[in-house]
């Protein structure tokens, strides 16, 4: 039976990272415009965030929870990898075609809106996974574990690692959806709504896959061997495209600002996961 407090507080570190997503916005009650160089230096933290999370965090935690030798790691998280990424490869086709501009988000009447939360749902999914799988030893009582203590609370450190990693990598995916709503007048307030209604669907994502992890834990490898292909095929189809796209008009194309954003990712990163 899964306990109902974890799956409220796994539902609220998925809410936090939806509402990190509103901070995307935050700039704009400063400045009128965001350059492309800062956008693709952005991207590229959310990228380095994103591998290190993944190889460092989701990983590494999946090696070290199967008994037995490399071989044995090996096919009990890989099969995982790869439906993570099947999944995202779903998505992709699933939305040719059916994607919303975020001006559309003012303009859309009810019956759009939640056509658009529903698309929204199948491109955030992935994130909202790798959330709840990294609190699948939620209220296990091991020492050998890697906890730390928030307040009142034991969190694993895969936990806060991957509720970090996400709510970072949410920032920018809120300053892609207020540049074009900028642009039509809408106010700051409204932007920053926008941008956490994007990202709604992650709390949901991640209690489903926090109950299912810890439904069947022998499931577990494959379920943080999930989220990673997911992660790392996001970073290597949306994110590094997305940043390259951005920084297109920029000397070299962007390249320097990208992998210098990646690198600080992974370097901010990498100490929180051997924590």
């Amino acid at each position: 039976m899964v306990d109902l407090g974890n799956l409220g507080l796994v539902f609220l570190a998925g809410l936090l990272t939806a509402l990190a997503t509103g901070l995307g916005a935050l700039p704009f009650f400063l400045v009128e415009d965001i350059s492309d160089r800062w956008n693709v230096v952005l991207w590229g933290l959310a990228s380095g965030i994103m591998v290190a999370a993944s190889l460092f965090g989701l990983i590494r935690e999946g090696l070290a929870v199967v008994d037995g030798g490399f071989v044995d790691a090996a096919l009990a998280i890989g099969p995982g990898v790869l439906v993570g990424v099947l999944l995202v490869v779903v998505a992709h086709e699933l939305l040719e075609g059916a994607e919303f501009h975020p001006k559309e988000y003012e303009e859309a009447d009810f019956r759009k809106l939640v056509l658009i939360l529903g698309i929204l749902t199948v491109h955030s999914f992935p994130e909202g996974v790798a959330v709840g799988v990294s609190f699948a030893e939620l209220g296990i009582d091991d020492p050998s574990l890697a906890t730390v203590t928030v307040g009142s609370l034991t969190l694993p450190v895969l936990a806060v690692f991957m509720t970090v990693a996400i709510s970072i990598h949410n920032v920018p995916e809120g300053v892609a959806i207020s540049i074009p709503l900028r642009s039509m007048g809408v106010s700051e307030w409204r932007m920053a709504w926008w941008a956490v209604f994007s990202s709604l669907p992650q709390p949901l994502g991640a209690v489903i896959a926090y109950y299912f992890v810890t439904l069947a834990e022998q499931f577990l490898p494959f379920g943080f061997g999930f989220a990673a292909g997911a992660m790392v095929y996001l970073v290597a189809t949306e994110f590094v495209p997305e940043a390259l796209e951005r920084g297109s008009d920029l000397p070299g194309g962007g390249r320097r600002e990208l992998l210098g954003g990646i690198a600080a990712g992974v370097l901010v990163m990498v100490p929180l996961a051997f924590a």
